[in-house]
């Protein structure tokens, strides 16, 4: 009996300590296994204890004051917007790396990232701290869970001053490490072309610098807001009055505007016009040359010793 007794308690320490082990959460990211998305109270993602926090850096003059500089105008017609034929196809390798803006935003934005290729370029996993839904984000390549958005869409690049941007200039912002972030792929789709008075991103925390960020594209690429889109801007602002915008250089728009076409000066001069010799010629046409219609000599609108009547003489 005492050696049954024995057997018994040990079985019972045996299922406990597999069922504590068990449910001890131990699958890392705190990602549940189904793989889905996880929210969290500190989105971003860590590499050796670094925290990388998706898009580009602002650490220029305050957003207000960048704001409040740009141009405040209606939304240009979108006649004509093409996104392949006026920003270009496919994505540009802006920085001469030779891995296209795409790659590159991904290794910025995302942690724990594995690749392809040696030289480091093709990503195919990584982790995204998404900063458009607070949400962490376990990332492979052809998944579809990650896009890279304009964070002012091309489309309102378009109607808001954008018309007036060279091909090469339209090009560049659509390959802007500034204007370019990783996010969630349903998220990205959901803002479209709207601004910043039209969507905003679910996580509140964020806000500030999503529009900072929008501020400092559209100064650095002379383009305009709505009034409504300014005041929806001011409006996120006045919860971080401190928060700044990226430290840009404005460019000039470079797109020709038509001209009406100019006429060419004649390169040769105009044919004398032919006269019968010794014919009278008018008033207007004293001193002007001309050829004999029959001879092909030259004769001038002229008078004479004996006459003083002019002839062709």
């Amino acid at each position: 009996m005492k050696h049954l007794i024995s057997f018994v308690i040990t079985v019972l320490i045996v299922i406990v300590t597999g069922a504590l082990v068990g449910g001890s959460g131990t699958r890392g990211e705190g990602v549940p296994s189904t793989g889905a998305p996880m929210a969290s109270s500190n989105i971003a993602a860590s590499v050796g204890g670094a925290k990388i926090a998706p898009g580009a850096k602002l650490d220029g003059p305050l957003a207000v004051s960048v704001l409040n500089a740009l141009p405040v105008k209606g939304k240009a017609p979108a006649t004509g917007y093409d996104r392949n034929k006026n920003f270009g196809n496919g994505w540009k390798d802006s920085n001469g790396n030779k891995c296209d803006e795409r790659q590159d935003t991904l290794k910025r934005d995302l942690s724990a990232v594995k690749y392809k290729d040696a030289k480091r370029c093709q990503l195919v996993s990584g982790t995204l701290a998404d900063a458009y839904t607070g949400t962490r984000i376990k990332w492979k390549v052809n998944s579809g869970s990650v896009d890279i958005d304009h964070v002012v869409a091309l489309k309102n690049v378009w109607i808001s001053r954008g018309q007036q941007l060279s091909q090469s200039q339209r090009q560049s912002i659509a390959n802007d490490p500034l204007n370019l972030m990783a996010s969630q792929a349903s998220a990205n789709r959901s803002k479209g072309d709207a601004n910043a008075a039209e969507w905003l991103p679910t996580n509140k925390s964020f806000r500030c610098q999503y529009v900072a960020t929008q501020i400092s594209v559209k100064k650095k690429y002379a383009l305009s807001v709505t009034a409504a889109e300014k005041n929806a801007m001011k409006r996120v602002l006045t919860t971080c009055p401190k928060q700044k915008a990226a430290a840009v250089t404005p460019l000039k728009p470079l797109a020709k505007t038509p001209t009406a076409p100019t006429k060419k000066p004649s390169a040769t001069s105009p044919k004398p016009k032919q006269v019968s010799p010794g014919a009278y010629c008018a008033k207007t046409d004293k001193g002007t040359k001309s050829i004999g219609k029959k001879n092909g000599k030259s004769y001038t609108c002229k008078t004479s010793n004996s006459d003083t009547r002019l002839r062709w003489l």
